[in-house]
């Protein structure tokens, strides 16, 4: 870990993430929420948006209180009011976000390029004279000019700021222009860099991954993904992908992710697919047989991340894609010892079982089907035959 850097996570489950539709914690799961982030090693944690109002403020406030080791975030907009309710809150680190698209920037607020600048500098420096630690925001970086995108991180790094997060806010870019991106900034600029991607396009944690390897600090995420329209990057997928593709290294515990991801689905009332990256229930469950047949020999031959690595272990299923080395594999696991031809007239039954039900068969079931063919041992077909 000493010759790579040291990639800083901030999660914004608690705000990002709860802005997905429908999600609304209750201040006992935020709390849970974050005690299971800073247990696993997050360093940083955006505890909600001040600006909401007065219960927002005060559940921040908790929610900072309880911290011991991670750092909590307000999340304000550009604006002097916004940093009075994040000092209400008890922050001592503020991410201040403003358009620097030219659509937003006209649409949303009537600004001119002049005008944004003059209020970042306002407002950062009102943040930083009260005390906060002040990151940047870039709502809509994605489709900024260059030039007014370091300009106006040049002016926020001038007031003070020491950190400037990058927005892919409609989730619009791919890894290479990420990547380019990044290379700009980390050579025009001298601050910390932050990541924050949407999932629009599915390529969030690419993108996130991609701004990385390009130079960035930090990771803006969320735990499974969660977050408006179609989610932001996942936490446990851009930790995993900076450990294992010798990006850097981030302090999160890999293998308190499975519980952190339920944590936050029991919470959000969303079910973690079974297929889901990392943390999914299926991910490291096996039932092909030429997968199974390798695996049996050594893991390394289909598994290129270990279940080790996140405190899990594999599984190896029986269905309709399973082989004879699966088949015989599961008998000699409740002792019994087929042959040759036992085995292959099995598979042919479970397969054709696991058509009619749909789902994998459980050893039970697979005991039950010795217990009622392997009386009569018909020679299969060529074409039941499985190799």
């Amino acid at each position: 870990m000493d010759n790579l850097p040291r990639i800083q996570i901030n999660d914004s489950t608690l705000r990002d993430g709860e802005q997905a539709p429908g999600v609304a914690f209750t201040l006992a799961e935020r709390m849970e929420i974050a005690r299971a982030l800073e247990s696993s090693g997050v360093d940083e944690i955006e505890a909600g948006s001040p600006a909401m109002g007065a219960q927002e403020i005060e559940e921040i406030r908790v929610i900072a209180g309880s911290l011991a080791t991670a750092r909590a975030f307000a999340w304000c907009r550009m604006t002097r009011p916004d940093v009075d309710a994040a000092l209400r809150a008890g922050v001592h680190c503020a991410n201040l976000s403003i358009p620097v698209s030219t659509i937003q920037m006209q649409a949303k607020l009537g600004l001119a390029p002049e005008q944004l600048l003059a209020r970042i500098h306002d407002v950062v420096s009102y943040a930083c004279d009260h005390g906060l630690s002040v990151a940047m925001g870039g709502e809509d970086a994605s489709r900024a000019t260059s030039d007014l995108l370091v300009r106006a991180v040049e002016c926020a790094a001038a007031a003070g700021a020491t950190k400037f997060r990058f927005a892919d806010t409609l989730g619009i870019l791919d890894p290479f222009r990420v990547f380019d991106i990044f290379t700009m900034l980390r050579q025009n600029l001298d601050l910390a860099l932050e990541f924050h991607g949407h999932d629009d396009l599915g390529l969030a944690t690419a993108n996130t991954l991609a701004a990385i390897r390009a130079g960035a600090t930090h990771a803006s995420v969320c735990v499974l993904g969660l977050g408006e329209r179609a989610g932001n990057a996942a936490l446990e997928e851009v930790a995993t992908g900076i450990d294992r593709l010798g990006l850097g290294w981030t302090g999160v515990q890999l293998p308190q992710l499975e519980h952190l991801a339920e944590v936050v689905a029991a919470a959000a009332q969303r079910p973690i697919p079974e297929g889901k990256a990392i943390v999914g229930t299926s991910v490291f469950t096996h039932e092909s047989g030429i997968h199974v047949d390798g695996l049996l020999k050594d893991p390394l031959t289909y598994e290129a991340l270990s279940p080790e690595i996140f405190g899990r272990s594999r599984s190896i299923v029986l269905g309709k894609h399973s082989g004879r080395t699966a088949v015989r594999n599961a008998l000699e696991e409740v002792g019994i010892a087929a042959s040759p031809a036992q085995v292959q007239l099995l598979l042919v039954r479970l397969r054709i079982l696991a058509q009619q039900v749909k789902r994998t068969i459980s050893p039970l079931e697979l005991v039950e089907l010795y217990t009622q063919n392997c009386g009569a041992l018909e020679h299969p077909t060529r074409s039941q035959e499985v190799y």
